[in-house]
């Protein structure tokens, strides 16, 4: 399902194609359809038909819970997931959410019956993945029920679908019958076909019993998406989605912005190596009363916010959707770039600025490390390289104030009295 309306719109149609990309990888025997609002742009609808995907073109569906006290407006849209039941042309459809690894093929799912789903969370099932069977009587009454103004706990569909199969946890587990018949009423699935991202964190690896571990699913918060460059090594399981990317769509829209991002910072670099910083600290003034302690009170809160832009800029504008391996180089490289440019600018020494740059380096290797137990050791490494870290960088910063107090007593900075036959003072 695609929809317009939030600020990750692109990164949910790359999702959707990688998703619909490993699917025909593995063979499912099935349609792929993506059901598509209006505005979804065109490039992007035809660039799905391109893939061999079939696209239902639907309008919004009025949300009547926008005004709820908790409702979120990302989820303003979800209900646009009911128009499944509408496509009656088909037996049995699997509603897929497109934050979904599949790991194997899964058509024993179109073999479930009327409704099916899986309970990540013990009372309330998930809608990231659930097998419907289409019916424009039950669509008719999910749009008559969405009018009359029916219960709805989160406003999106999760909620309303909940309310709408109140009793699915009380219905029998779902096996398929090994002729291939397709049962009927619901089911609950086991929990193989949506294996919750957080149960992964915890052991590092996949632990689920109930049903084939089938399916990867990140109901997260939704900046730690698998499909974002810092997902990993942060996640460790956000590698494998950026793989099934590689090997399925590749990051042909996404390479020529890396490249020239490198090439700017590269000759950032070059240039701040070349000049030289006295030059760089050369300023006019035409009266000379001012107050030094407010010049170094200046000085320190610019060249903290100097320092801060170095490290933050590089990660706002580098394609989000780029794989990992290509986002932490392009951004420690930016970084590194702009922090030159803030040494030579205040002449700080390079170790003061660039300690936060290698302690960024060793969190990396930390995180990225493949060898730990289980998650609870890898988060006690993370903690313990942080605890030892963070006294650095604090004293990295304090010197780097403490060097900006020496500029100011310098020759070079220090407010002589004016001279009578000069027209502008210098400061150095």
């Amino acid at each position: 399902m695609m929809y317009m309306g939030t600020p990750r719109d692109y990164e949910f149609y790359v999702a959707t194609r990688v998703m619909m990309r490993s699917l025909r990888r593995l063979s499912a025997d099935a349609d792929r359809v993506v059901i598509a609002s209006l505005d979804v742009p065109p490039l992007w609808v035809q660039a799905l038909k391109d893939d061999g995907v079939k696209v239902v073109s639907v309008e919004n569906l009025k949300n009547p819970y926008e005004k709820q006290e908790n409702f979120n407006m990302r989820f303003k849209l979800t209900l646009n997931k009911l128009y499944a039941w509408s496509l009656i042309s088909y037996e049995r459809v699997v509603m897929l959410d497109s934050d979904n690894i599949f790991l194997q093929n899964t058509d024993e799912l179109f073999q479930c019956g009327q409704f099916c789903a899986v309970f990540i969370n013990p009372c309330i099932f998930h809608t990231g993945l659930f097998v419907l069977q289409p019916s424009m009587d039950v669509f008719k009454n999910m749009l008559h029920e969405l009018a009359v103004g029916r219960e709805n706990p989160d406003g999106a569909d999760q909620g309303f679908l909940a309310s709408y199969f109140p009793d699915l946890l009380d219905q029998p587990m779902f096996h398929p019958p090994a002729n291939g018949t397709k049962l009927q009423g619901t089911y609950r699935l086991p929990l193989g076909y949506q294996m919750d991202a957080s149960y992964y964190y915890l052991k590092l690896r996949w632990s689920i019993p109930c049903g084939p571990n089938s399916v990867i699913t990140f109901p997260s918060a939704p900046w730690f998406k698998p499909w974002y460059w810092w997902s990993w090594p942060v996640l460790p399981l956000g590698l494998s989605w950026h793989e099934q990317r590689r090997e399925n769509l590749g990051y042909s829209s996404e390479i020529p912005v890396v490249l020239i991002q490198a090439v700017l910072y590269i000759g950032v670099i070059a240039v701040t190596r070349l000049a030289r910083p006295s030059l760089s600290k050369m300023c006019y003034n035409r009266r000379m009363e001012k107050n030094t302690m407010f010049l170094l009170s200046l000085l320190r809160v610019v060249a903290a916010w100097s320092i801060l832009a170095a490290y933050t800029i590089p990660f706002f504008i580098i394609p989000r959707t780029v794989h990992p391996l290509l986002g932490w180089p392009l951004y420690l490289l930016g970084s590194f770039s702009l922090s030159s440019i803030v040494i030579n600018v205040f002449l700080l020494h390079p170790m003061t600025v660039l300690t936060t740059w290698f302690g960024f380096i060793g969190a990396l290797l930390v995180m990225a490390f493949p060898w730990y137990l289980n998650g609870v050791v890898r988060a006690l490494a993370v903690f313990a390289y942080a605890f030892c870290c963070a006294p650095l960088i604090w004293a990295s910063l304090v010197k780097t104030m403490s060097s900006l107090h020496v500029l100011i007593e310098r020759d070079a900075f220090r407010l002589g009295e004016p001279n009578q036959n000069a027209e502008f003072t210098k400061l150095y």
